[in-house]
């Protein structure tokens, strides 16, 4: 008996789309020019006074981890070093990654850069973007006449 086979024109349209997001989501090493693996991962909440991003960054310290606003545009990057240099011979799997890392997101006009906060507790950095007063949203009074 014959097994009929679907055909399905998009496959390789699927194929590709998936390798370009896998490829998007690494950066490049700056030491070997090598692909290297550094997903920071991000929650973004916005409510009527503040846009908050929170991120993922463990195993670093504050010192590590740079919050930069320029032109519209927070970058949030650093570096996570590998400080177990001279056992590196003895691990078997190494996959927490190492290396620069670097995250930017352009800002809504609504933001007022010049009280932007960052704390960092637990491995998480908080970035809090105030909105302007403007932006805020406001209630007007309806008068009867």
């Amino acid at each position: 008996m014959s097994t009929i086979a679907t055909y399905d024109p998009f496959r390789n349209f699927r194929s590709l789309q998936h390798e370009i997001n896998r490829l998007f989501d690494r950066d490049v090493e700056d030491s070997t020019g090598q692909m290297a693996a550094w997903p920071m991962r991000v929650d973004i909440r916005e409510d009527e006074n503040q846009i908050m991003i929170q991120a993922d960054v463990p195993g670093m310290t504050q010192e590590d981890i740079k919050v930069n606003v320029d032109n519209g545009q927070l970058t949030i990057s650093g570096e996570r070093k590998f400080t177990d240099i001279e056992n590196k011979d003895s691990y078997h799997r190494i996959e927490r990654p190492y290396g620069h890392f670097s995250r930017s997101f352009q800002l809504p006009n609504t933001t007022d850069t010049s009280h932007i906060s960052a704390s960092y507790n637990n491995g998480v950095l908080v970035v809090i973007l105030p909105k302007l007063e403007e932006a805020k949203p406001r209630a007007i009074e309806v008068k009867v006449n």
